[in-house]
Formats: C-alpha cells, structure tokens, sequence
C-alpha cells in the first residue's frame, strides 16, 4: 500500500456570542427562548495533500448532562474542507437552550463525495472508495464528540464559551493510492474549550443593513456552497465591525475606511457579501479586514474560477490549478486544470492592498480568484476568458527548508517543497525571471524578507512564508514575503 502523509487538520469553533441575533437554529420545543444562549458555528483546516475533500455535513448536535439533544445546524450543508486552508468559516448561530453540554455528534454524508489527493509527483487522484475502521464502506458516517470534564461546554444568556473541536485529517485517513484509490476514516477529534489562538475568520452572505454611523454593518448567514439568496435567513445574522483600515472592493471597484462602508450603504438589501477578518475579545467582536461585495462575490454574473497559477505562457494564458468553478447559474464544481486567457481588459486587484496593477503582476504560484466567461466547458479541457472581468490576486503560501539565511538584498532562500499546499513539482517556473537564467528555482527559492525579524530560524529549518510570487518577468526575488512561520 503506499500512503500518502496528510496534514490537514479540520476545527469546529462553537461560540456563544453577544453580537450575534440567531434565527431559525435548534433547540428543544419546550425550551424559554428567554433562557436560550447563542451557539455561532464555525469551520476551518489547514493545508495538506487533500486537493479537494468535499462532503456533506447533515448534523452538528450538542447533549446536554439532562440528555437534552439540540441541532444546531438548520439544513444539510457542503462544505470543501481543503478550500478553507488557513481561514475560518462562520458557519450557523443557532438559539440553544442553556445548560452544560457534556457531548455531541457530527454526521457526515460520503454518498456523493469528491475527495481527491495528491500523489508523489503532484498529481490529483480522485478518491473512488471510503472505508470504516473495520474496512466496511463509508455512506454516512457519525462522529462522536466527548465534552467531559474542562472539555465541557456552558451556555448561559450573556456569557461567551468559545468551543474548538479539531478533526486531525492526518490522523483520521489512512490514504491509498492503488487502484483503487482509497481512505479509511476513522475520526480523531481534539477538543479545547477558549481557544485563544487568533485565526482568519469568512463569513458570506445576503446584505441585511448597513450602519455607517457605527462603523458597522449585518449579514444573514449563507455559509460556504449555499447559494445568497432573498430571504434565505434560516443560519442567522451576523454584525460585522469596520473601521478606517478595512478594505473594500464593490463591483470590482476597490475602496477603504468609510469611504467603502458609504458605498456599500447604498447597496440593495440582500446584496451578496463576503467578509474577512478577525475575531476579537474584550468585548467579543467581529472585525473586517476585507469586505467584497455586488458582482465582486462569486454566484453573480460571471463566472469564477479559484485556485493557484502554476505555468504562465507568453501570450498570457496560465494554468489554474486545485479549481473551483463558480457558474452564473449557481452550478459549483472541482477541476483541477482550468486554462484561463488573461487580457488587458482584465481588471487586476490584490488582497489588502489599493494599489494599481496589472496582469503582468500574475505569476507562477499566486493563488488567484478570476471572474469571466467560460468559453469550453468540457471536463478534460476547461477554458475561461477574463477579458472585461476581474482577477483578484489573493495572499499565497511558500512551504521549504531554508538553503540559506539572508543575504544584503535579504533574500532567504529556500528549498521549495510546495506552494499554497501543492507539491512544487506541478509547477512551471519558465518566464518568470528577467530573463530564462533567472526564473525561479524551486531548489533555490529567493524570498524578499523585507524588514521581517527571522530571530530563531536557522538553515535546514522547516518555514512557511505567506505573501506574493514577485510579477512575472522580474524575479530575482521570486516571492515576497508578508510572514514567515518556523514550523
């Protein structure tokens, strides 16, 4: 058999929020909604070899010490953990009766799973079969939860609980890839009751009110594939935080502070919004970084493709890799080769960052985001035109062992093993240099530390380098990083 190492691991954060107004969660008949404490869910994993690992999540209960069983999730929910590297996604705020809750169950759904991994050389392999611990296939599949002892969860009206529960997918698959292409699950959950650990949190959704005055604005909570719809309500409402540092972009349009939060005033209610940023205590509270929203959110009038640059041509054609395809007509589907035709045309934004630029900017490795029009839509050959839509160049992940500490340009270098999750090997570094002696080298990656502290990294050291590829055609240096992390 040979394996595959999986890195990966999978949160669920249950918190009780002040900010939160739940509508339509669980909770038992007999329940004092008086009494009723707010639960916000949410979902998150790390990078690893799970090019796509999409399921359906059916059920999230919690049990109280009584034996009273609440569901919290108000409908059937597909999630790509594999897509939510690095991020949390807000994923429901549901009343739940007080009490202390000493266990719970996830349900997952494999009957129409798309789970692919990735082998030695980089290529995806779709995963045909799921088996049990006792090597019985997989349909559905319920994890149990144990909240006994500090791991246990109060709820009471007014007090947040911050619950992390850690689904290690490294732990819990056992990957083979003969033929035919297999995993066995057999769940490991970690719990830790008020983490502290600060993390990116998403939430998505139909615009429900903006109050400029107070540098705020409410969503109603769609999480993940569900489509924004009109009074899709039912996973409840969430107020989001802003101030002067928070960046907007709104049909393709980029703002920031209170100039963004103005326009986005003037939005129809139920606009489709998405927004980045950070949870934050003391009082507890939702801050955006980020905020996109009207054409500039998937599921509008273009279609979108999400993934990562691996080869770039000269008559700028580059190939997506480890895609999501979002349809004008709602339709969401896994590719892992999409070819996509940039063009002059093609309006070019980068994350946190209100500066000009332009396709010449995209280059081997960013991790990218394209709104346009699909031109071939056959399942071996995908093809997207950007021109008259959007590219929006998103924060990229650079994992090596360092070659060599830096140097008077401080450039560190690195021996690349992989980029935003992906075996290095995919990639087609041709171009990317000023001229073919200079492009980039994955056995001698150059990294721009700018002013960084690199205190207590040493050669040899495992790091992981977030920021963004240099533009095309003009490493030395080939990436320029925002951080880096010692693992």
């Amino acid at each position: 058999m040979l394996g595959i190492k999986v890195r990966q691991q999978v949160f669920l954060l249950l918190l009780s929020l002040l900010f939160i107004t739940a509508c339509g969660g669980g909770g038992s008949s007999d329940a004092n909604q008086l009494d009723n404490g707010d639960v916000l869910i949410t979902l998150t994993d790390a990078e690893g070899d799970f090019v796509t690992y999409t399921v359906d999540v059916l059920s999230i209960r919690l049990t109280r010490q009584d034996g009273t069983e609440v569901e919290t999730l108000p409908m059937n929910t597909r999630v790509d953990f594999a897509q939510y590297t690095e991020m949390t996604e807000f994923l429901t705020a549901a009343s739940v009766p007080r009490g202390v809750y000493v266990r719970g169950s996830v349900i997952l759904d494999y009957t129409n799973a798309d789970i692919q991994v990735e082998d030695a050389v980089g290529n995806a392999l779709p995963v045909t079969q799921y088996l049990d611990s006792n090597g019985d296939p997989i349909t559905t599949l319920e994890v149990a939860i144990n909240l006994d002892g500090r791991r246990q969860l109060p709820i009471a009206p007014g007090i947040p609980k911050n619950l992390m529960l850690d689904f290690d997918l490294e732990q819990s698959h056992v990957v083979s890839v003969n033929d035919p292409v297999t995993i066995t699950v057999n769940p490991v959950f970690i719990v830790e009751v008020d983490p502290q650990a600060p993390r990116v949190h998403r939430t998505r959704g139909p615009l429900r009110s903006v109050d400029v005055a107070n540098n705020a604005f409410d969503i109603y909570i769609r999480p993940f594939y569900h489509r924004i719809r009109t009074g899709q309500r039912i996973f409840g409402n969430l107020r989001v935080l802003t101030n002067d540092e928070t960046v907007y972009e709104i049909d393709g349009v980029s703002y920031q502070g209170t100039d963004g939060l103005t326009v986005l005033d003037t939005m129809p209610q139920f606009s489709a919004v998405i927004a980045r940023g950070d949870l934050r205590f003391n009082p507890l509270r939702f801050e955006a970084k980020e905020v996109y929203a009207g054409s500039s959110v998937p599921g509008g009038d273009m279609d979108v493709v999400r993934g990562t640059v691996t080869s770039r041509t000269a008559d700028n054609k580059v190939i997506v890799k480890g895609a999501t395809l979002f349809r004008t007509d709602g339709v969401i589907v896994f590719n892992d080769n999409v070819t996509v035709q940039l063009d002059a045309s093609t309006t070019v934004s980068k994350q946190l960052n209100l500066g000009t630029f332009n396709i010449d900017d995209i280059s081997v490795g960013q991790r990218i985001s394209v709104f346009g029009t699909v031109t071939k839509d056959q399942v071996s050959d995908l093809q997207m035109s950007a021109a008259n839509g959007f590219a929006r160049m998103r924060i990229s992940s650079a994992h090596g062992e360092v070659a060599a500490l830096p140097d008077e340009n401080n450039d560190l270098t690195l021996r690349l093993t992989s980029i935003n999750g992906r075996n290095v090997s995919i990639y087609d570094f041709t171009g990317t240099g000023v001229d073919a002696g200079n492009d980039a080298d994955p056995a001698q990656y150059e990294v721009d530390t700018g002013s960084l502290s690199l205190t207590g990294i040493a050669a040899d050291d495992l790091v992981v380098t977030r920021g963004f590829p240099t533009p095309f055609g003009t490493a030395p240096a080939d990436f320029t990083a925002e951080s880096i992390i010692s693992n």
